[in-house]
């Protein structure tokens, strides 16, 4: 009886991978020094998996301008994936410009939890993976076969994970650039006692916002 492979963690190593796409060949290692959003879908040619690559490829010069690409992955062939991207096109009037894992092996889906036998033993749910410029996993998010996830949340989260590294700030519920951003609460009881005082917008010692 073989171990399961591990699921992979917050802010650790992405787990790499090597394998083909419809751009040729990817690696982990292809994406340093760039952010990157790696999303697995259930099946090609499928209703809900279709509105979301259609939403992600209208919405990939955005990424592309916070320094982030975009990387698809199913269990299809990418003869099956090549044909989805034409049908899209053909059919919507949507370019697909950026890549698509074929994941036959189901070792790159294996290896990030794509594969969830509650739902399906054969094809990747709708996870979605934030990689940062080091190769280091900062955010996932996995959604049910039925349902479809929100493009324009990943680039909200894209903007607030951004933001907290250049600033060393918190963001709260709902965040988007312009906002107020939290400030860190004290570690010590001097601190705390200090924070009241402090030029920010104090609600309590604990809580306190400020203008980028």
């Amino acid at each position: 009886m073989t171990d399961a492979p591990a699921l992979p963690r917050l802010n650790e190593p992405a787990p790499d991978f090597d394998a083909p796409t419809t751009h040729g060949r990817r690696t982990l290692a292809d994406y340093r020094g760039k952010w990157l959003v790696l999303f697995s879908h259930p099946a090609d040619f499928t209703p809900t998996c279709t509105t979301e690559f259609i939403a992600f490829a209208e919405r990939a010069d955005r990424f592309a301008a916070l320094n982030c690409e975009l990387l698809g992955l199913s269990i299809d062939s990418h003869y099956a994936h090549i044909a989805w991207m034409r049908n899209i096109e053909e059919k919507f009037s949507v370019h697909i410009p950026f890549p698509i894992i074929a994941d036959l092996s189901m070792a790159v889906a294996s290896a990030y939890g794509m594969i969830q036998p509650g739902a399906s033993d054969t094809a990747a749910v709708r996870a979605t993976f934030v990689i940062d410029p080091e190769g280091v996993l900062r955010a996932m998010a996995y959604y049910p076969m039925s349902n479809g996830r929100s493009v324009d949340e990943f680039l909200r989260l894209l903007e607030a994970l951004q933001t907290s590294d250049a600033h060393k700030v918190a963001t709260p519920e709902g965040w988007k650039p312009g906002e107020m951003v939290i400030v860190p609460p004290p570690a010590t009881a001097e601190a705390a006692e200090a924070r009241m005082g402090e030029p920010y917008d104090v609600t309590d010692w604990y809580f306190a916002r400020r203008a980028l």
